[in-house]
């Protein structure tokens, strides 16, 4: 009999269980972006969701492609010389979980690739769902 393929990702392990997720009510979002010259931010590389009892899961991606999703604290920002900043703050009404924010996940649904692990992490809130995945190896969060 073959055993089953985990859903780990090599380099970064399983992180938080999804399902963990569930039953959280969703009361702020953090999010570092990166800041190049004048340019506008680009990103978000990084989330995290802070529930209404103050705990924290960071939704990020791995430099293998896979989507990392773990229990930390948000970082500080920090000075890239030459190649620009990255900047960490308050961002939930530039991010697709603005409309969610003060509403309770409902469910999670991962998606996973052999090699990677997790790729893709779909949260459904009441009046609708936040699709979290790694794309090209950066975080694309989209409204669905």
């Amino acid at each position: 009999m073959e055993a089953e393929k985990s859903n780990r990702c090599p380099l970064h392990g399983g992180g938080v269980a999804a399902q963990t997720l569930v039953g959280r009510l969703l009361a702020g979002v953090v999010g570092s972006q990166h800041v190049y010259g004048s340019d506008a931010p680009a990103g978000p590389l990084g989330v995290w969701l802070i529930d209404d009892r103050g705990a924290v899961v960071h939704v990020t991606t791995g430099s293998d492609g896979c989507l990392i999703v773990e229990e930390s604290e948000p970082h500080t920002g920090y000075d890239m010389g030459d190649s620009g900043r990255v900047t960490v703050g308050a961002i939930g009404n530039e991010t697709p979980f603005a409309d969610h924010l003060g509403e309770s996940i409902l469910a999670v649904r991962e998606e996973h690739e052999p090699n990677t692990g997790r790729v893709a992490l779909e949260i459904s809130f009441p009046r609708g769902r936040v699709r979290c995945e790694s794309w090209a190896e950066d975080l694309r969060l989209t409204l669905m």
